[in-house]
């Protein structure tokens, strides 16, 4: 089959699915998804307005049925879905259900092989079934750890004649190699739907598509390198990296010293006595370039860096300096631009009296940092990601940045972040928080 291009319409609201979605069709989109968290919120008159509005269009219901196959699709059909998926994890019984559903009203049964421990295996079996199309769908929570569909995409394209539906971080480059992988139907979200020009981005899109040639995106994209990562984390904001967090990991009362610049990287860490730079100091010798080093004073002067520190430290290239404590010369540190925060600042220096230790785990107002942590700071603060954890923080750094670049176009357009989020409508109702009786 030809190429196409379906748009995952993932909102909570579904005002603002509709507007993307008729910015997206005058971009060329194809196929236009309701999806789960859409038909969650919004049930399936989500799918009877897009149905409304886009009479010509394909419309997807991506129901992501586990059991009462029938019930679901029926209803979906008669909503006016074209297309309605079921996860493969279903029972056969349950996938065989919503095919023959399928084949009663004229819908298209995608079947979606979400975390199935035989993917071509079970492709196999929906081809003799009947099914419409099969879907390698990498999850949203995956694709912040940095995986791609393109593996288990080859594997059932080797497995079945059936269309084979892709979703997993597609944009304007990645859909060239989906293609030249097997795929047909290209799921395409946030690429889309969190693009400040939805329209502009569709086209863009549909020409890579067109002429199998990838057109370069700063955006929508997830790292999996250690310098994808950073590079991430200098694009993104501190908020961005707090709300990846679940809002949390910032370093209390450490400010930037020298605005307007940024850093990322690895931690050193360092624990010091208030005003003994000896170790803070060693540690710029021990450190990596691209380290960010982290030092524990106990928040309290006199000062453990200055400008000799910083002067050496952007001939190593370490990327920034983080201090519990205090800091001086920053006029001149300024000048040079090292990228420096601290809790004080102070024209004192101490003296260099070789207590402490370097690279151990220190704690700064209540939040631990271990060596290999990851550091991220701008003018907002300092942000501590855990080593573990920082490729998906990372990324999902990036998910944040992206949505707000949408929200901050729609508010730009439409009006206030309160009406366009609907948010009395989320708001929890006042009244009785009492547990019920049984």
């Amino acid at each position: 089959m030809k190429p196409v291009l379906q748009v995952a319409l993932d909102f909570l609201e579904l005002k603002r699915a509709l507007e993307l979605a008729a910015e997206a069709v005058r971009g060329g989109a194809h196929w236009l998804e309701a999806g789960t968290p859409l038909i969650k919120s919004a049930g399936l008159d989500a799918v009877r307005e897009l149905r409304r509005a886009f009479p010509r269009h394909t419309i997807v219901a991506d129901l992501k049925t586990m059991d009462a196959g029938r019930i679901e699709m029926e209803a979906a059909a008669k909503a006016g879905a074209n297309v309605g998926t079921v996860l493969g994890t279903a029972s056969d019984s349950t996938i065989i259900e919503c095919i023959e559903v399928g084949r009663h009203y004229g819908m298209d049964i995608h079947v979606d092989l979400l975390n199935v421990p035989d993917a071509p295996g079970l492709a196999r079996k929906c081809e003799e079934w009947g099914a419409h199309h099969v879907g390698i769908h990498m999850p949203i929570d995956d694709q912040m750890r940095g995986r791609t569909p393109a593996d288990l995409l080859r594997q059932v394209r080797a497995a079945t004649r059936l269309p084979i539906a892709v979703a997993g971080g597609l944009n304007s480059e990645t859909v060239v190699d989906v293609l030249e992988a097997g795929g047909d139907i290209l799921i395409v979200g946030g690429a889309i739907t969190k693009a400040a020009d939805a329209e502009k981005a569709t086209r863009d899109i549909l020409k890579a598509v067109e002429t199998r040639e990838k057109i370069q995106t700063s955006l929508f994209k997830r790292g999996a390198t250690e310098d994808e990562i950073r590079q991430i984390l200098l694009t993104v904001s501190t908020p961005n990296v707090s709300d990846a967090q679940h809002r949390s990991g910032d370093l209390p009362g450490v400010v930037s010293v020298n605005t307007g610049l940024k850093a990322a990287g690895p931690a050193f860490t360092v624990r010091t006595a208030a005003g003994d730079w000896a170790k803070p100091v060693r540690a710029i010798q021990e450190a990596k370039p691209g380290d960010v080093i982290v030092i524990d004073a106990g928040g309290l002067t006199p000062a453990v860096w200055g400008e000799l520190a910083s002067h050496s430290c952007l001939r190593k290239g370490v990327a920034g300096v983080v201090i519990h404590g205090a800091i001086r010369d920053i006029d001149e540190i300024r000048k040079m631009k090292f990228p420096a925060w601290a809790t004080l600042i102070t024209p004192t220096a101490g003296e260099p009296k070789g207590f402490g230790e370097m690279q151990v785990s220190i704690r700064i107002g209540g939040v631990d940092v271990a060596p290999g942590d990851w550091i991220a700071a701008d003018d907002s603060g300092v942000v501590r990601i855990p080593r573990a954890k920082a490729l998906e923080t990372a990324n999902r750094a990036m998910n944040v940045l992206e949505a707000e670049n949408r929200l901050r176009e729609e508010i730009h357009k439409k009006g206030t972040l309160s009406e366009i989020v609907e948010l009395e409508k989320w708001e929890k109702e006042i009244g009785d928080r009492s547990k019920p009786e049984h």
